[in-house]
């Protein structure tokens, strides 16, 4: 008899533990999701991560990283009727004859979603949306999205425009390592001067987790009949970046609440305390080195096998006085899986001033040096 209730016992506590991790699971809305951690790219949370589907006006992440980096940003565009041709939908009320920054364009593609905004952008780095989508799917051959075809700048549907949230996050772990694109995405509004005559144009922020989740800085919201909401969000806590996307999700906004508390909760930050100090000699001064030491200690996240890292030292043999305290002299980059997950910068331990008559025994130094 005791027996017969110790195995009952067992067999409930069994289902307890069964029905607590099923309770536990993260209940999404979104008929695609994904959770990343930003510097190794690990999944922390999928749901059909890798089934293709159209993205909407997350598209404009790609469309504002290939503007960001066609070196054109300051530059001034004259609007045409051609760059208008078709669009639809949201819009910044872009007419003929109006002159705007790239930069601006950007703004207006990453906070008001502006299909105008991202046409124009198009045409003014490749000079066409077909030359400008080739491009768009070179990049994202190059960032390793493997389930991804780029048509449309804007993000408007057609047959073969189509992504994955696994694809979707990685782009953004590549758009949010530029810093300018960093910062406009993470702007909550912004005035833009264009028009004839010349007017201000406010644009918000679609984004709410930017005031409704505590760490959120990004990325870019979409929506259309055939995508439904999608939604990409990136939030940064104690050193910890995660990334969420999510395709065809009536309640995307709660959706991303829950995947990045889920992630915050597993993911931690973890020092590599090494205590770097590297040896730099010193041209035109009475001292004839120097030490580097690390600007601050080197971290990675929890999910990263820090036996696996592979630390690459970028610094010169020699650098010429007045050296100031602080002052860069190189870098360390951490590798994990062959992509840089941490960057350190090497400063100077301490001031050094310039002796003039060093200088004539620069040529013999140098010589000395390069010798050891």
């Amino acid at each position: 008899m005791f027996y017969k209730r110790l195995l009952s016992f067992i067999f409930f506590l069994a289902f307890l533990f069964i029905f607590c991790i099923k309770t536990f699971s993260l209940d999404l809305s979104a008929e695609c999701a994904v959770l990343i951690e930003k510097e190794s790219r690990t999944v922390i949370f999928g749901k059909n991560e890798n089934k293709t589907a159209s993205m909407a006006s997350t598209t404009k992440i790609m469309t504002s990283l290939l503007a960001l980096e066609s070196g054109k940003i300051n530059q001034k565009i004259v609007v045409t009727r051609e760059m208008l041709d078709g669009i639809q939908g949201t819009s910044i009320d872009l007419k003929a004859g109006d002159e705007i920054s790239l930069k601006d364009l950007v703004y207006g593609m990453l906070l008001n979603s502006g299909n105008d905004a991202a046409n124009v952008s198009a045409f003014a780095v490749s000079g066409s949306t077909s030359v400008f989508a080739d491009l768009m799917n070179s990049r994202a051959e190059k960032i390793g999205m493997k389930n991804t075809h780029f048509v449309t700048p804007s993000g408007l549907d057609a047959d073969t425009h189509y992504s994955t949230a696994y694809d979707m996050a990685l782009l953004t772990a590549e758009a949010i390592s530029n810093p300018v694109f960093c910062d406009i995405c993470s702007t909550k509004k912004y005035t833009a001067n264009y028009g004839v005559p010349l007017t201000p144009h406010t644009f918000s922020n679609h984004n709410r987790l930017l005031s409704s989740y505590e760490g959120a800085f990004g990325v870019k919201t979409g929506f259309t009949k055939k995508s439904g909401r999608c939604l990409v969000s990136s939030a940064e806590k104690d050193g910890v970046t995660l990334i969420a996307v999510t395709l065809k999700a009536p309640d995307d906004w709660n959706d991303h609440k829950k995947l990045l508390d889920y992630g915050f909760s597993l993911v931690r930050r973890v020092n590599i305390d090494e205590n770097l100090c590297y040896n730099v000699g010193v041209v035109n001064s009475d001292e004839e080195k120097i030490n580097a030491v690390e600007a601050f200690t080197p971290y990675v996240s929890s999910l990263i096998d820090i036996s696996k890292l592979e630390k690459k030292i970028e610094i010169k043999p020699f650098e010429y006085a007045p050296i100031e305290k602080g002052e860069v002299l190189g870098q360390v980059r951490y590798l994990y899986n062959g992509k840089a997950v941490c960057r350190i910068p090497l400063v100077a331990e301490k001031s050094v001033k310039c002796n003039v008559t060093e200088i004539k025994e620069e040529k013999n130094f140098i010589k000395r040096l390069l010798k050891k």
